[in-house]
Protein backbone atom coordinates (compact mmCIF):
# COMPACT_ATOMS: atom_id res chain seq x y z
CA UNK A 1 0.00 0.00 0.00
CA UNK A 2 3.05 2.59 0.93
CA UNK A 3 4.83 1.32 -2.14
CA UNK A 4 2.16 2.25 -4.62
CA UNK A 5 1.24 5.53 -2.65
CA UNK A 6 4.89 6.73 -3.56
CA UNK A 7 4.16 5.63 -6.48
CA UNK A 8 1.13 7.55 -6.78
CA UNK A 9 2.88 10.80 -5.83
CA UNK A 10 5.85 10.26 -7.79
CA UNK A 11 3.54 10.26 -11.13
CA UNK A 12 1.95 13.23 -9.54
CA UNK A 13 5.14 15.34 -9.37
CA UNK A 14 6.28 14.27 -12.62
CA UNK A 15 3.32 15.08 -14.52
CA UNK A 16 2.67 18.51 -12.65
CA UNK A 17 6.82 19.48 -13.26
CA UNK A 18 6.03 18.44 -17.11
CA UNK A 19 3.03 21.20 -17.34
CA UNK A 20 4.61 23.70 -15.48
CA UNK A 21 4.80 27.35 -17.62
CA UNK A 22 8.66 28.39 -17.49
CA UNK A 23 9.75 31.43 -18.42
CA UNK A 24 12.95 33.37 -19.42
CA UNK A 25 13.41 34.54 -15.75
CA UNK A 26 15.88 37.34 -14.83
CA UNK A 27 19.17 38.28 -17.09
CA UNK A 28 22.12 37.23 -15.85
CA UNK A 29 24.65 37.68 -18.26
CA UNK A 30 25.33 39.81 -21.66
CA UNK A 31 27.77 39.29 -24.27
CA UNK A 32 27.97 42.15 -27.07
CA UNK A 33 29.64 40.82 -30.22
CA UNK A 34 28.97 43.51 -33.41
CA UNK A 35 25.53 43.13 -34.46
CA UNK A 36 24.51 40.14 -31.51
CA UNK A 37 23.74 40.21 -27.59
CA UNK A 38 23.99 37.19 -26.58
CA UNK A 39 21.97 36.37 -23.27
CA UNK A 40 21.73 34.49 -20.54
CA UNK A 41 18.51 34.39 -18.31
CA UNK A 42 17.57 32.22 -15.28
CA UNK A 43 15.80 29.49 -17.31
CA UNK A 44 16.51 30.61 -21.00
CA UNK A 45 19.61 31.34 -23.84
CA UNK A 46 18.20 34.46 -26.46
CA UNK A 47 20.73 35.92 -29.07
CA UNK A 48 19.29 38.97 -30.51
CA UNK A 49 21.05 39.98 -34.09
CA UNK A 50 20.26 43.05 -36.00
CA UNK A 51 20.54 41.64 -39.57
CA UNK A 52 19.69 45.18 -41.52
CA UNK A 53 18.36 48.40 -40.82
CA UNK A 54 15.20 47.31 -40.58
CA UNK A 55 14.94 43.52 -39.72
CA UNK A 56 16.06 42.00 -35.73
CA UNK A 57 16.29 38.24 -35.49
CA UNK A 58 15.33 36.74 -31.99
CA UNK A 59 16.24 33.40 -31.16
CA UNK A 60 15.25 31.98 -27.79
CA UNK A 61 15.98 27.91 -26.04
CA UNK A 62 15.82 26.67 -22.59
CA UNK A 63 19.28 25.04 -23.73
CA UNK A 64 22.12 26.10 -25.19
CA UNK A 65 21.49 27.69 -28.95
CA UNK A 66 21.79 24.89 -31.61
CA UNK A 67 23.93 25.56 -34.54
CA UNK A 68 21.77 28.02 -37.43
CA UNK A 69 19.99 26.03 -39.72
CA UNK A 70 16.88 27.02 -42.07
CA UNK A 71 15.29 25.90 -45.19
CA UNK A 72 13.52 29.36 -45.81
CA UNK A 73 16.12 31.95 -44.84
CA UNK A 74 18.43 32.66 -48.01
CA UNK A 75 19.73 36.37 -46.53
CA UNK A 76 22.83 36.65 -44.54
CA UNK A 77 22.72 39.52 -42.10
CA UNK A 78 24.15 42.53 -43.46
CA UNK A 79 27.51 44.53 -42.07
CA UNK A 80 26.76 47.63 -40.37
CA UNK A 81 26.86 48.75 -36.93
CA UNK A 82 23.91 49.24 -34.52
CA UNK A 83 23.86 51.27 -31.36
CA UNK A 84 23.67 48.81 -28.42
CA UNK A 85 23.95 49.94 -24.61
CA UNK A 86 23.00 48.81 -21.68
CA UNK A 87 21.90 49.86 -18.10
CA UNK A 88 21.12 48.03 -15.09
CA UNK A 89 17.41 47.29 -16.46
CA UNK A 90 17.86 46.96 -20.05
CA UNK A 91 19.61 46.84 -23.23
CA UNK A 92 19.14 49.52 -25.74
CA UNK A 93 19.39 48.12 -29.78
CA UNK A 94 18.87 50.94 -32.23
CA UNK A 95 19.39 51.16 -35.64
CA UNK A 96 18.75 53.97 -38.56
CA UNK A 97 14.85 52.45 -38.79
CA UNK A 98 13.66 50.78 -35.01
CA UNK A 99 14.69 50.71 -31.32
CA UNK A 100 14.16 47.21 -29.54
CA UNK A 101 14.73 47.65 -25.61
CA UNK A 102 15.27 44.51 -24.21
CA UNK A 103 14.07 44.44 -20.34
CA UNK A 104 16.56 42.57 -17.90
CA UNK A 105 14.34 42.43 -14.87
CA UNK A 106 12.33 39.80 -16.33
CA UNK A 107 13.89 39.22 -19.87
CA UNK A 108 11.41 40.66 -22.40
CA UNK A 109 11.42 42.64 -25.44
CA UNK A 110 9.72 45.75 -27.14
CA UNK A 111 10.01 46.99 -30.53
CA UNK A 112 9.61 50.45 -31.18
CA UNK A 113 9.89 53.54 -33.71
CA UNK A 114 12.58 56.00 -34.00
CA UNK A 115 10.12 58.39 -32.44
CA UNK A 116 9.76 55.63 -29.42
CA UNK A 117 6.17 54.74 -30.55
CA UNK A 118 5.08 50.60 -29.56
CA UNK A 119 5.49 48.30 -32.34
CA UNK A 120 5.32 45.33 -30.77
CA UNK A 121 5.59 44.49 -27.33
CA UNK A 122 5.93 41.38 -25.18
CA UNK A 123 2.62 41.20 -22.92
CA UNK A 124 3.42 42.00 -18.84
CA UNK A 125 3.92 38.93 -16.97
CA UNK A 126 3.27 36.25 -19.86
CA UNK A 127 6.51 37.47 -22.36
CA UNK A 128 8.02 34.22 -23.65
CA UNK A 129 7.11 30.56 -21.80
CA UNK A 130 7.00 27.00 -22.46
CA UNK A 131 4.76 24.32 -21.28
CA UNK A 132 7.00 21.03 -22.26
CA UNK A 133 8.59 21.45 -25.60
CA UNK A 134 6.51 23.65 -26.72
CA UNK A 135 7.09 27.49 -26.70
CA UNK A 136 4.44 30.45 -26.64
CA UNK A 137 5.58 33.96 -27.58
CA UNK A 138 3.00 36.60 -25.87
CA UNK A 139 2.68 40.25 -27.70
CA UNK A 140 0.00 42.67 -26.34
CA UNK A 141 -2.60 42.98 -28.90
CA UNK A 142 -2.55 47.06 -29.19
CA UNK A 143 -6.19 48.47 -29.61
CA UNK A 144 -7.28 48.13 -33.30
CA UNK A 145 -4.40 46.29 -34.50
CA UNK A 146 -5.58 44.15 -37.63
CA UNK A 147 -3.39 40.96 -38.91
CA UNK A 148 -2.78 40.46 -42.41
CA UNK A 149 -1.07 37.49 -43.93
CA UNK A 150 -0.48 33.71 -43.17
CA UNK A 151 -0.26 32.53 -46.57
CA UNK A 152 -2.62 30.21 -47.55
CA UNK A 153 -5.02 30.69 -45.12
CA UNK A 154 -9.19 30.78 -45.29
CA UNK A 155 -11.68 33.03 -43.56
CA UNK A 156 -11.07 36.85 -43.42
CA UNK A 157 -8.19 38.44 -44.85
CA UNK A 158 -7.90 40.52 -41.34
CA UNK A 159 -6.89 37.87 -39.01
CA UNK A 160 -7.96 39.04 -35.68
CA UNK A 161 -10.31 37.15 -33.77
CA UNK A 162 -9.21 33.55 -34.88
CA UNK A 163 -6.71 31.57 -34.19
CA UNK A 164 -4.19 29.30 -37.55
CA UNK A 165 -2.16 26.52 -37.03
CA UNK A 166 0.24 25.74 -39.71
CA UNK A 167 0.96 22.44 -40.76
CA UNK A 168 0.61 21.15 -44.33
CA UNK A 169 -2.65 18.99 -44.93
CA UNK A 170 -4.25 17.08 -47.93
CA UNK A 171 -7.72 18.97 -47.30
CA UNK A 172 -9.92 17.82 -50.48
CA UNK A 173 -12.86 19.99 -50.86
CA UNK A 174 -12.54 21.65 -48.35
CA UNK A 175 -14.53 24.21 -46.37
CA UNK A 176 -13.98 28.05 -46.54
CA UNK A 177 -12.87 28.19 -43.44
CA UNK A 178 -11.05 24.92 -42.80
CA UNK A 179 -7.90 25.00 -41.61
CA UNK A 180 -5.13 24.47 -42.50
CA UNK A 181 -5.14 23.43 -45.78
CA UNK A 182 -2.14 22.77 -47.81
CA UNK A 183 1.35 24.84 -47.50
CA UNK A 184 2.84 26.97 -44.55
CA UNK A 185 3.81 30.58 -44.64
CA UNK A 186 4.20 31.89 -41.29
CA UNK A 187 4.66 35.33 -41.66
CA UNK A 188 2.19 38.16 -41.14
CA UNK A 189 2.10 41.69 -40.99
CA UNK A 190 0.73 44.05 -37.91
CA UNK A 191 -1.37 47.05 -38.30
CA UNK A 192 -2.03 49.77 -35.76
CA UNK A 193 -1.93 53.53 -35.46
CA UNK A 194 -1.00 54.06 -38.85
CA UNK A 195 2.19 51.99 -38.62
CA UNK A 196 3.35 48.51 -39.61
CA UNK A 197 5.61 45.70 -38.50
CA UNK A 198 6.18 42.20 -39.84
CA UNK A 199 7.03 38.80 -38.07
CA UNK A 200 8.55 35.75 -39.87
CA UNK A 201 8.64 32.65 -37.01
CA UNK A 202 11.35 30.27 -38.69
CA UNK A 203 10.44 27.18 -36.93
CA UNK A 204 8.74 24.09 -39.23
CA UNK A 205 7.44 22.10 -36.38
CA UNK A 206 3.96 22.43 -36.04
CA UNK A 207 3.04 26.26 -35.02
CA UNK A 208 -0.16 27.91 -34.36
CA UNK A 209 -0.78 31.76 -34.41
CA UNK A 210 -3.43 33.34 -32.38
CA UNK A 211 -4.37 36.97 -33.04
CA UNK A 212 -6.90 37.61 -29.89
CA UNK A 213 -9.73 34.34 -30.50
CA UNK A 214 -11.05 32.91 -26.95
CA UNK A 215 -8.72 36.07 -25.16
CA UNK A 216 -9.02 39.92 -25.20
CA UNK A 217 -5.23 40.32 -23.76
CA UNK A 218 -2.57 38.83 -26.33
CA UNK A 219 -1.75 37.82 -29.96
CA UNK A 220 0.73 34.93 -29.59
CA UNK A 221 2.84 32.56 -32.10
CA UNK A 222 4.11 29.02 -30.83
CA UNK A 223 6.02 25.90 -31.66
CA UNK A 224 5.12 22.24 -30.62
CA UNK A 225 8.83 22.04 -30.50
CA UNK A 226 12.17 23.57 -31.18
CA UNK A 227 13.62 27.22 -30.99
CA UNK A 228 11.89 30.17 -30.68
CA UNK A 229 13.20 31.65 -33.47
CA UNK A 230 11.70 34.50 -35.34
CA UNK A 231 12.04 37.72 -37.29
CA UNK A 232 10.79 41.10 -36.38
CA UNK A 233 10.33 43.82 -39.73
CA UNK A 234 9.66 47.25 -39.45
CA UNK A 235 8.80 49.73 -42.73
CA UNK A 236 6.26 52.53 -42.38
CA UNK A 237 5.05 50.71 -45.53
CA UNK A 238 3.51 47.42 -46.06
CA UNK A 239 5.23 46.89 -49.78
CA UNK A 240 8.59 47.49 -47.71
CA UNK A 241 7.91 44.94 -45.36
CA UNK A 242 6.76 42.48 -47.87
CA UNK A 243 10.28 43.84 -49.82
CA UNK A 244 12.57 42.74 -46.75
CA UNK A 245 10.65 39.39 -46.30
CA UNK A 246 11.76 38.17 -49.51
CA UNK A 247 14.97 39.63 -48.92
CA UNK A 248 15.16 37.24 -46.36
CA UNK A 249 13.35 34.21 -48.31
CA UNK A 250 13.91 34.67 -51.44
CA UNK A 251 12.43 35.82 -54.29
CA UNK A 252 11.06 34.27 -57.91
CA UNK A 253 13.07 33.98 -61.21
CA UNK A 254 11.25 34.82 -63.93
CA UNK A 255 8.70 32.23 -65.07
CA UNK A 256 8.50 31.16 -68.90
CA UNK A 257 6.21 33.56 -70.33
CA UNK A 258 3.85 30.74 -71.75
CA UNK A 259 3.37 30.27 -68.27
CA UNK A 260 1.71 33.61 -67.35
CA UNK A 261 -1.37 32.53 -70.39
CA UNK A 262 -4.50 30.55 -69.65
CA UNK A 263 -3.69 26.65 -69.50
CA UNK A 264 -6.20 23.75 -69.90
CA UNK A 265 -6.33 21.39 -67.19
CA UNK A 266 -8.74 19.03 -65.97
CA UNK A 267 -9.11 15.44 -63.56
CA UNK A 268 -8.32 14.10 -66.64
CA UNK A 269 -7.26 14.29 -70.01
CA UNK A 270 -6.29 10.79 -71.88
CA UNK A 271 -5.46 9.26 -74.01
CA UNK A 272 -3.48 11.41 -76.56
CA UNK A 273 -6.17 11.74 -78.98
CA UNK A 274 -8.00 13.42 -76.39
CA UNK A 275 -5.13 15.77 -75.60
CA UNK A 276 -5.56 16.69 -79.61
CA UNK A 277 -8.58 17.04 -79.59
CA UNK A 278 -8.90 19.76 -77.05
CA UNK A 279 -5.61 21.86 -77.94
CA UNK A 280 -7.07 21.46 -81.82
CA UNK A 281 -10.42 22.49 -81.02
CA UNK A 282 -9.77 25.37 -78.98
CA UNK A 283 -7.52 27.03 -81.83
CA UNK A 284 -10.47 26.33 -84.27
CA UNK A 285 -12.56 28.17 -81.78
CA UNK A 286 -9.90 30.86 -81.26
CA UNK A 287 -9.59 30.21 -77.33
CA UNK A 288 -5.95 31.98 -76.35
CA UNK A 289 -4.69 29.47 -74.61
CA UNK A 290 -0.52 28.55 -73.84
CA UNK A 291 -0.44 25.63 -71.87
CA UNK A 292 -2.12 22.09 -71.92
CA UNK A 293 -2.10 20.01 -68.26
CA UNK A 294 -1.66 15.84 -67.82
CA UNK A 295 -2.91 14.72 -64.35
CA UNK A 296 -2.55 10.88 -63.15
CA UNK A 297 -3.85 9.01 -66.06
CA UNK A 298 -0.88 9.61 -68.01
CA UNK A 299 1.05 7.17 -65.80
CA UNK A 300 1.20 3.58 -66.51
CA UNK A 301 -0.93 2.37 -63.21
CA UNK A 302 -0.38 5.57 -61.51
CA UNK A 303 3.48 5.34 -61.47
CA UNK A 304 5.52 7.75 -61.63
CA UNK A 305 8.38 8.45 -64.49
CA UNK A 306 6.33 6.69 -67.03
CA UNK A 307 3.78 7.23 -69.78
CA UNK A 308 0.61 4.91 -70.24
CA UNK A 309 1.86 3.71 -73.46
CA UNK A 310 -1.45 2.61 -74.86
CA UNK A 311 -2.82 6.09 -74.25
CA UNK A 312 0.22 7.72 -74.72
CA UNK A 313 2.71 5.67 -77.64
CA UNK A 314 4.58 8.46 -78.01
CA UNK A 315 4.78 11.12 -75.63
CA UNK A 316 7.56 13.21 -77.54
CA UNK A 317 5.62 13.48 -80.92
CA UNK A 318 2.32 14.53 -79.02
CA UNK A 319 4.93 17.25 -77.23
CA UNK A 320 5.75 18.43 -80.07
CA UNK A 321 2.76 18.54 -81.97
CA UNK A 322 1.82 20.23 -79.26
CA UNK A 323 4.42 22.60 -79.26
CA UNK A 324 3.41 23.29 -83.21
CA UNK A 325 -0.33 24.18 -82.15
CA UNK A 326 1.73 27.05 -79.67
CA UNK A 327 0.74 24.76 -76.14
CA UNK A 328 3.57 23.67 -73.54
CA UNK A 329 3.01 20.60 -71.80
CA UNK A 330 3.04 20.48 -68.14
CA UNK A 331 2.93 16.71 -66.08
CA UNK A 332 2.06 16.35 -62.33
CA UNK A 333 4.58 14.59 -60.05
CA UNK A 334 3.64 12.78 -56.77
CA UNK A 335 6.51 11.86 -54.45
CA UNK A 336 5.37 8.18 -53.87
CA UNK A 337 7.17 5.45 -55.77
CA UNK A 338 5.34 2.24 -55.91
CA UNK A 339 6.64 -0.98 -53.98
CA UNK A 340 6.86 -2.98 -57.04
CA UNK A 341 9.54 -5.01 -58.18
CA UNK A 342 11.38 -4.29 -61.87
CA UNK A 343 9.70 -1.23 -61.62
CA UNK A 344 12.67 1.43 -62.46
CA UNK A 345 12.34 4.03 -59.87
CA UNK A 346 11.70 1.87 -57.44
CA UNK A 347 14.79 -0.07 -57.90
CA UNK A 348 17.02 2.79 -58.60
CA UNK A 349 15.59 4.19 -55.45
CA UNK A 350 16.69 1.10 -52.94
CA UNK A 351 19.89 0.59 -54.90
CA UNK A 352 20.62 4.84 -53.97
CA UNK A 353 19.24 4.57 -50.83
CA UNK A 354 16.99 7.55 -51.27
CA UNK A 355 13.85 6.69 -49.80
CA UNK A 356 12.78 7.76 -45.56
CA UNK A 357 12.87 5.37 -43.26
CA UNK A 358 11.48 4.36 -39.68
CA UNK A 359 14.06 4.59 -36.63
CA UNK A 360 14.57 1.20 -36.45
CA UNK A 361 16.10 1.38 -40.80
CA UNK A 362 13.51 0.32 -42.53
CA UNK A 363 11.47 1.77 -45.28
CA UNK A 364 8.14 4.05 -44.65
CA UNK A 365 5.51 2.69 -46.77
CA UNK A 366 2.51 4.10 -47.49
CA UNK A 367 -0.68 4.37 -49.58
CA UNK A 368 -1.31 6.78 -52.16
CA UNK A 369 -2.44 6.44 -55.93
CA UNK A 370 -0.04 3.59 -56.89
CA UNK A 371 -0.86 1.77 -53.62
CA UNK A 372 1.98 1.08 -51.07
CA UNK A 373 5.12 3.46 -51.88
CA UNK A 374 7.83 4.57 -50.44
CA UNK A 375 8.89 8.17 -50.45
CA UNK A 376 12.09 9.69 -51.46
CA UNK A 377 13.80 11.79 -48.93
CA UNK A 378 13.93 15.36 -51.07
CA UNK A 379 15.86 16.98 -47.55
CA UNK A 380 19.08 15.74 -48.27
CA UNK A 381 21.39 16.10 -51.32
CA UNK A 382 21.31 12.37 -52.13
CA UNK A 383 17.54 12.29 -52.21
CA UNK A 384 17.25 15.50 -54.00
CA UNK A 385 19.70 14.32 -56.85
CA UNK A 386 18.13 10.84 -57.18
CA UNK A 387 15.21 13.32 -57.88
CA UNK A 388 16.93 15.66 -60.41
CA UNK A 389 18.15 12.74 -62.63
CA UNK A 390 14.77 11.17 -62.76
CA UNK A 391 13.03 14.79 -64.11
CA UNK A 392 14.87 14.26 -67.35
CA UNK A 393 12.73 11.97 -68.82
CA UNK A 394 10.07 14.48 -69.09
CA UNK A 395 12.14 17.47 -70.22
CA UNK A 396 13.82 14.72 -72.64
CA UNK A 397 10.02 14.14 -73.77
CA UNK A 398 9.75 17.58 -74.53
CA UNK A 399 7.46 18.39 -71.13
CA UNK A 400 7.57 22.17 -70.24
CA UNK A 401 6.37 21.97 -66.64
CA UNK A 402 6.23 20.21 -63.53
CA UNK A 403 3.37 19.69 -61.36
CA UNK A 404 3.96 19.11 -57.99
CA UNK A 405 0.77 17.50 -56.14
CA UNK A 406 0.51 15.47 -52.83
CA UNK A 407 3.90 16.83 -51.51
CA UNK A 408 2.19 17.52 -47.80
CA UNK A 409 3.17 14.74 -47.77
CA UNK A 410 -0.46 12.80 -48.46
CA UNK A 411 -0.52 9.65 -47.95
CA UNK A 412 -4.25 7.04 -47.29
CA UNK A 413 -5.40 7.83 -43.68
CA UNK A 414 -3.68 11.51 -43.26
CA UNK A 415 -1.60 10.33 -40.40
CA UNK A 416 2.14 9.60 -41.39
CA UNK A 417 3.53 8.00 -38.02
CA UNK A 418 5.87 10.86 -36.13
CA UNK A 419 9.13 7.88 -36.07
CA UNK A 420 9.99 8.62 -39.68
CA UNK A 421 13.24 10.25 -40.00
CA UNK A 422 14.30 12.62 -42.55
CA UNK A 423 18.24 13.52 -43.58
CA UNK A 424 17.67 17.68 -42.49
CA UNK A 425 20.70 18.25 -44.56
CA UNK A 426 22.58 15.70 -42.13
CA UNK A 427 21.38 17.12 -39.10
CA UNK A 428 18.42 13.81 -39.17
CA UNK A 429 14.93 15.33 -37.86
CA UNK A 430 11.81 13.19 -36.97
CA UNK A 431 8.51 13.88 -39.46
CA UNK A 432 7.57 16.25 -36.64
CA UNK A 433 10.19 18.59 -37.58
CA UNK A 434 10.19 17.41 -41.58
CA UNK A 435 6.43 17.57 -42.60
CA UNK A 436 6.22 21.30 -43.64
CA UNK A 437 9.05 22.17 -45.42
CA UNK A 438 9.11 18.32 -47.09
CA UNK A 439 6.99 20.08 -50.22
CA UNK A 440 9.53 22.56 -50.58
CA UNK A 441 12.45 20.38 -50.37
CA UNK A 442 10.54 18.80 -53.44
CA UNK A 443 10.00 21.68 -55.34
CA UNK A 444 13.47 22.69 -55.59
CA UNK A 445 14.88 19.25 -56.51
CA UNK A 446 11.73 18.80 -59.35
CA UNK A 447 13.41 22.69 -59.97
CA UNK A 448 17.01 22.35 -59.93
CA UNK A 449 16.44 18.86 -62.37
CA UNK A 450 14.28 20.56 -64.87
CA UNK A 451 16.67 24.13 -64.84
CA UNK A 452 19.39 21.85 -65.30
CA UNK A 453 18.19 19.42 -68.15
CA UNK A 454 16.58 21.87 -70.02
CA UNK A 455 19.77 24.07 -70.68
CA UNK A 456 18.87 27.03 -70.27
CA UNK A 457 15.11 27.67 -70.88
CA UNK A 458 13.06 28.55 -67.82
CA UNK A 459 10.83 25.72 -65.93
CA UNK A 460 7.57 26.19 -64.98
CA UNK A 461 7.13 24.56 -61.68
CA UNK A 462 3.32 24.26 -59.97
CA UNK A 463 2.91 22.90 -56.41
CA UNK A 464 0.30 21.93 -53.81
CA UNK A 465 2.31 22.47 -50.23
CA UNK A 466 5.66 23.98 -49.51
CA UNK A 467 6.98 26.47 -46.79
CA UNK A 468 8.13 29.89 -46.35
CA UNK A 469 11.12 30.38 -49.17
CA UNK A 470 8.37 28.57 -52.01
CA UNK A 471 8.40 31.27 -54.15
CA UNK A 472 12.43 31.06 -55.02
CA UNK A 473 11.48 27.71 -57.28
CA UNK A 474 7.61 27.68 -57.93
CA UNK A 475 3.81 28.60 -58.61
CA UNK A 476 1.37 27.49 -56.38
CA UNK A 477 -2.40 26.65 -56.81
CA UNK A 478 -4.55 26.39 -53.96
CA UNK A 479 -5.58 23.04 -54.34
CA UNK A 480 -9.12 20.60 -54.39
CA UNK A 481 -11.64 23.62 -53.84
CA UNK A 482 -15.39 23.54 -54.62
CA UNK A 483 -17.66 24.94 -57.67
CA UNK A 484 -19.31 26.86 -55.20
CA UNK A 485 -20.25 30.50 -55.23
CA UNK A 486 -17.98 31.05 -51.68
CA UNK A 487 -15.24 29.24 -52.89
CA UNK A 488 -14.37 31.84 -55.58
CA UNK A 489 -14.75 34.57 -53.57
CA UNK A 490 -12.35 32.56 -51.11
CA UNK A 491 -10.17 31.30 -54.01
CA UNK A 492 -9.66 35.70 -54.11
CA UNK A 493 -8.36 35.98 -50.45
CA UNK A 494 -6.66 33.64 -50.67
CA UNK A 495 -4.52 34.71 -53.16
CA UNK A 496 -4.27 38.03 -51.61
CA UNK A 497 -3.25 36.63 -48.57
CA UNK A 498 -0.52 34.26 -50.45
CA UNK A 499 0.80 37.98 -52.13
CA UNK A 500 0.97 39.30 -49.08
CA UNK A 501 3.50 36.60 -48.21
CA UNK A 502 5.37 36.82 -50.82
CA UNK A 503 3.79 34.30 -52.98
CA UNK A 504 3.21 36.35 -56.25
CA UNK A 505 2.90 34.03 -59.04
CA UNK A 506 -0.50 32.12 -57.30
CA UNK A 507 -3.75 30.36 -58.84
CA UNK A 508 -7.06 28.60 -58.21
CA UNK A 509 -8.37 26.28 -59.94
CA UNK A 510 -11.03 27.98 -61.70
CA UNK A 511 -14.74 26.70 -61.90
CA UNK A 512 -13.93 24.69 -58.97
CA UNK A 513 -12.11 21.53 -58.89
CA UNK A 514 -15.24 19.53 -57.34
CA UNK A 515 -18.90 19.60 -58.40
CA UNK A 516 -20.60 21.14 -60.80
CA UNK A 517 -21.03 24.90 -60.95
CA UNK A 518 -23.58 26.44 -63.15
CA UNK A 519 -22.78 28.24 -66.31
CA UNK A 520 -23.31 31.82 -64.61
CA UNK A 521 -21.12 30.57 -61.99
CA UNK A 522 -18.68 29.30 -64.28
CA UNK A 523 -18.73 32.37 -66.75
CA UNK A 524 -18.09 34.77 -63.70
CA UNK A 525 -14.72 32.87 -62.57
CA UNK A 526 -13.39 32.40 -66.13
CA UNK A 527 -13.75 36.47 -65.83
CA UNK A 528 -11.94 36.65 -62.58
CA UNK A 529 -9.27 34.23 -63.81
CA UNK A 530 -8.17 36.21 -66.69
CA UNK A 531 -6.37 38.65 -63.73
CA UNK A 532 -4.92 35.34 -62.05
CA UNK A 533 -1.18 34.96 -62.03
CA UNK A 534 -1.71 31.47 -62.85
CA UNK A 535 -4.55 31.11 -64.56
CA UNK A 536 -6.30 27.71 -65.29
CA UNK A 537 -9.26 25.69 -65.65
Amino acid sequence: MIGRLIGWCLLVSTTTAAQQVVTPGNVTGVKISGQTIRITAANARAEITAWSHNVVRVRMDRKELEKDFSYAVVATPKNFSPSITQTADEIRLETDSLVARIGKKPFSITFLTKNGEVLLADEPGLNTSWIGEEVTAYKTMQDGERFIGLGEKTGNLDRRGSSYTNWNTDAFGYTVNQDPIYATIPFYIGIHHGKSYGLFLDNSYRTNFNFGASNNRFASFSANSGEMNYYFIHHPEVSGIITAYTWLTGRMQLPPLWSLGYQQNRYSYYPEAEVMRIAQTMREKQIPADGITLDIHYMDAYKLFTWNRQRFPDPAGMNARLRKLGFRTTVIVDPGIKTEDGYHAYESGKKEDIFIKYSDGQYYTGQVWPGWCHFPDFTGPKGRGWWKEQVKSFTNAGVDGLWNDMNEIATWGQNMPDNVLFDFEGRTATHRQAHNVYGLAMVRASYEGARESMQGRRPFLLTRAGYAGLQRYTAIWTGDNRAEDDHMLLGVRLMNSLGLSGVAFSGMDIGGFTGNGSPELYARWIQLGSFMPYCRS
